[in-house]
């Protein structure tokens, strides 16, 4: 959605108000050894060009390069490692942004309380660049805000271990147990201090909060999110339901 593309070694894509502070968290990140986050290279000033659609300037960042999969996700995306090493990379992202500097910040998406560090907010695999299987980037930052660590952990888990209904394609047909198990896994990877059962009911919120979000977006970006709203609510019904279950240590 955001009209990203590849120009050499560069992404570019339209500005907005929030791209400064991005920047500004990226540099910070960088600073802090992340080098698995891109690397802003400059800010345009919008086109001269009365018919040029660039109005509000353009962001310049670093390529990373490799492979960034889409759905239906490739198997490989569905292994431990890949799980392990998300949660790895998201607790690293948080322990960094927890010390940046919030004073004068613009946000697109709204701050969610506690405040603890800055969110991703879409930490999933279309935004996951994988080499040889293994996690080496987390891109497109633009919808970045302040919030609790577990509201980022929460969607992570969404995507990746899945904790969607069955009847949603963009997860994997496993058993409950084993969803249990991945979830159990990636909280380990995370450092360890946030729970299954604390990270559940999160997920459901998260998922309310998206659909909210993407009925919103539907009349001006196309009829298909309004789709995708309902498969969020469907979504964060089938948390609900089977929260008690996926909340279970591993035997």
């Amino acid at each position: 959605m955001g009209g990203a593309v590849r120009v050499g070694d560069s992404v570019r894509r339209t500005a907005g108000p929030w791209t400064p502070t991005v920047h500004r968290l990226l540099t910070h990140l960088r600073g802090h050894g992340l080098t698995e986050v891109p690397q802003p290279l400059r800010l345009d000033p919008p086109s001269l060009d009365e018919h040029s659609l660039d109005e509000q300037g353009r962001e310049v960042l670093s390529y990373v390069e490799g492979l960034v999969p889409h759905y239906p996700l490739p198997e490989w995306v569905w292994q431990d490692d890949a799980l392990v090493d998300a949660g790895r990379l998201l607790a690293a992202v948080h322990r960094a942004s927890a010390s940046f500097d919030l004073r004068g910040a613009t946000w697109q998406m709204p701050a969610h309380e506690p405040v603890e560090v800055v969110c991703h907010n879409d930490a999933a695999p279309y935004n996951m660049v994988f080499r040889d299987g293994r996690l080496v980037g987390l891109i497109d930052w633009d919808t970045a805000s302040p919030g609790p660590r577990v509201w980022d952990l929460a969607y992570l888990a969404y995507r990746l271990v899945p904790l969607t209904d069955p009847a949603n394609h963009d997860g994997l047909p496993s058993p409950l147990a084993e969803r249990a198990r991945r979830l159990a896994l990636l909280c380990t990877a995370y450092d360890g201090d946030l729970t299954p059962g604390e990270v559940i009911p999160v997920v459901a919120d998260r998922l309310r909060e998206l659909a909210a979000f993407s009925r919103g977006r539907a009349p001006q970006d196309g009829t298909h999110l309004e789709d995708h709203a309902r498969l969020y609510e469907q979504d964060a019904r089938w948390v609900v339901e089977h929260a008690e279950h996926l909340a279970r240590r591993p035997q």
